[in-house]
C-alpha cells in the first residue's frame, strides 16, 4: 500500500500540511542506523527523516515509495520566500550526489561496514504539489524490520534543530532514553544498568565517529563548542529533552562524555493513567518509599560525613531524589566498608574521595560516590584475604 499525502487521495482539494499534523508523526529507525555515520549535511538529513516519518510499518509502502507534498516540505523547513523551489531542487540534488550512510554492524570481533545511498530517486513536476520519494531497498531493513533494537522519536523535535550535529546527537540520546523508559517499566536490568541509559557515556573517539568529525575540530575546545555545547543548547530549547553533560578525564585529556537526560514534563504526561487504580497505588507506594528513604538519609551519620567533606551541600539535601538514591544505593556500601574498617575507615575513604573530586563530577553526586565506593570495596576485601 502506498503512503500518500491528502493531495494524492483527493486531487480536487489542495491541502497544506500544518505543523500540528507534523507533530503527530513519529520516526522509527533501527539502532544500527542511529549509530551510523551520516555523510550529509543538515538539509538532506532532515529530508530523509521527514520521509521516514511517512512509512507505515503496518502497511509497508509499495516499491519502497512514499509521497510528500511540496507544501509539507516547505512547512517542515519553515521556507516561505520566492526562492523556495530552487532551494528545494538544490537540496534534492545535493542529497542524491553526496549523501550516504556508512552503517556499522557488529560482526564477530569487529564491524561490518555498508555504504548506502538512502534515497536514489525523487520525482516531482512544476505543476503539481506532489513529490515522490523512493527509498533504496538496502536502507529499508533499517526502517521496517523493527522487532528489536529500534528507536522511536518525534518528528516535531527535529524541526528547529539547525545543525546535523544536533540531529545526530538528539537521535543518539533518544536511543538511550528509549531504553531507559523500556527497562524502567519491566524487569530484566539492575537499577544501575537502567540508570546508565538515562546517563549514557560515550568516548570522545566514538562521538567523533558518529558525528563524522574524526578529522575536524582537532582542538577539544572547538570540538566541545560545535559538537556538544551548541547542539545541546538546541536540543534543550526545541525538543522534549533537557540534557547536561560531564567531561571525564583519563590522564590529562578528556576521554569520554557522560550525558544526563531528563524528559520535559507535558500537560498530558500520564493523563491516560489517572483513572488506573493500580497505577495510582503503585505511584503512592513509590512516593512513600522515597519519603522513608529520605528520612533515613537525613538521620544517617554518612550524610554528616559527606557534609563535613563538602561532598554534599545543604542545598543538595533538599533534593529528595538525590537523598533517596544515596540511602538506597550508596549508604549500604558504606555499611559494608564500616564492617570491614570501622567508621573511621569510611571517614578516611570519603576524605580521599573529596581530595580527588574534580568539577566535572559535582553535578552527579550520587553516581560519583557510588562509583568511588564500588571501586574501593574490592580492594579492601582483597587486602583482608591476604
Amino acid at each position: 500500500m502506498e503512503i500518500i499525502s491528502k493531495n494524492e487521495r483527493n486531487s480536487n482539494e489542495r491541502t497544506v500540511c500544518s505543523l500540528k499534523e507534523i507533530e503527530k508523526r513519529k520516526i522509527v529507525e533501527h539502532n544500527d542506523l542511529i549509530t551510523s555515520v551520516a555523510k550529509m549535511d543538515k538539509t538532506p538529513l532532515k529530508i530523509f527523516e521527514l520521509a521516514v516519518s511517512c512509512i507505515d510499518t503496518e502497511n509497508l509502502p509499495k516499491d519502497n515509495t512514499i509521497y510528500l507534498s511540496k507544501e509539507e516540505l516547505f512547512t517542515f523547513f519553515d521556507v516561505s520566500d520566492n526562492g523556495k523551489h530552487s532551494r528545494f531542487k538544490e537540496a534534492i540534488s545535493k542529497m542524491q550526489e553526496q549523501a550516504f550512510f556508512e552503517v556499522r554492524e557488529a560482526k564477530n570481533k569487529g564491524f561490518k561496514f555498508r555504504r548506502i545511498l538512502p534515497i536514489p530517486t525523487v520525482e516531482w513536476t512544476d505543476y503539481d504539489d506532489k513529490v515522490m520519494i523512493r527509498f533504496n531497498q538496502d536502507i529499508m531493513p533499517y526502517l521496517i524490520e523493527l522487532k528489536q533494537n529500534f528507536t522511536q522519536y518525534a518528528l516535531s523535535d527535529l524541526i528547529d534543530l539547525n545543525s546535523k550535529y544536533s540531529i545526530i546527537l538528539y537521535k543518539w540520546l533518544s536511543m538511550n532514553y528509549n531504553q531507559y523508559e523500556h527497562y524502567s517499566a519491566k524487569s530484566g536490568r539492575r537499577a544501575e544498568q537502567v540508570e546508565s541509559y538515562r546517563n549514557p557515556s560515550i568516548t570522545v573517539k566514538e562521538l567523533r565517529v558518529i558525528t563524522d568529525t574524526v578529522k575536524d575540530y582537532p582542538r577539544f575546545d572547538n570540538f566541545e563548542t560545535w559538537i556538544l555545547k551548541k547542539p545541546i543548547e538546541e536540543i534543550n530549547a526545541h525538543t522534549h529533552f533537557n540534557v547536561t553533560y560531564d567531561k571525564i578525564k583519563k590522564g590529562r585529556s578528556i576521554d569520554s562524555i557522560v550525558f544526563h537526560i531528563e524528559k520535559k514534563r507535558t500537560a498530558d504526561d500520564n493523563s491516560y493513567k489517572l483513572d488506573d487504580q493500580a497505577y495510582i497505588e503503585d505511584k503512592k507506594q513509590k512516593e512513600e518509599t522515597e519519603k522513608d528513604l529520605v528520612f533515613e538519609a537525613m538521620k544517617s551519620k554518612y550524610t554528616q560525613i559527606l557534609l563535613e567533606n563538602m561532598l554534599l551541600s545543604p542545598y543538595e539535601m533538599t533534593d529528595t531524589a538525590l537523598m533517596a538514591g544515596l540511602q538506597a544505593h550508596v549508604y549500604p556500601l558504606y555499611d559494608e566498608l564500616k564492617d570491614l574498617r570501622g567508621l573511621n575507615g569510611v571517614k578516611d575513604h570519603l576524605s580521599y574521595v573529596a581530595s580527588k573530586q574534580e568539577d566535572y563530577s559535582k553535578r552527579n553526586v550520587a553516581k560519583y560516590l557510588k562509583k568511588a565506593i564500588e571501586q574501593y570495596l574490592p580492594i579492601v576485601k582483597r587486602q583482608d584475604l591476604s
